[in-house]
Parts: structure tokens; sequence; C-alpha cells
């Protein structure tokens, strides 16, 4: 990743866009990181991994029904000796 000041930035802002499409540029003010200048394309991969949150109250009766009826294969059964003796 390749680090510049804000000044350097604006005097050169051609060749750090050009920097950017092949990897993300951090951009400092007063020595301090600021910004990141990315391609579309890490944004948009960035984006698809973003996740939604919602509140489980939220959750329609027949989703909470579901999840309270489904069972891990059995294949994972081993992992929940790994649970016994935890707690929060």
């Amino acid at each position: 990743m390749s680090v510049v000041s804000s000044a350097e930035f604006q005097r050169n802002l051609g060749l750090y866009q050009d920097k950017a499409l092949g990897e993300p540029v951090t951009i400092t003010k007063n020595g301090r990181e600021r910004l990141v200048l990315l391609s579309v394309e890490e944004y948009q991969r960035l984006k698809r991994r973003d996740r939604h949150v919602f509140a489980t109250e939220d959750l329609a009766e027949e989703r909470i029904a579901a999840i309270e009826a489904s069972r891990m294969d059995e294949r994972h059964d081993p992992l929940n000796a790994e649970l016994k003796d935890w707690t929060p």
C-alpha cells in the first residue's frame, strides 16, 4: 500500500489515481492516516462483503421457527465438546 501526504497527493493527483488502480493509496494529513483511495473494483468487492444487521425482534415468526427447528450437521458434533465448559 502506498502512503502519501495530502500535499503530495494534490501535486500528483493523476499519478496516485493511476496507482490506486493497482493498490490502495493511503493519504495522510499532519502525519496521520486520513483517507484511502481505492479502485472502483476494489470498493465494489468490499461492498459485496458488507453485512446487513438487524434486530432479532424484527425477525418474522416463520424465520424464528425455522431457526429453532434447524439442526447442526452430525459431522460437527465434536465441536460441542469445545463448548462444554464455556461460560461468557
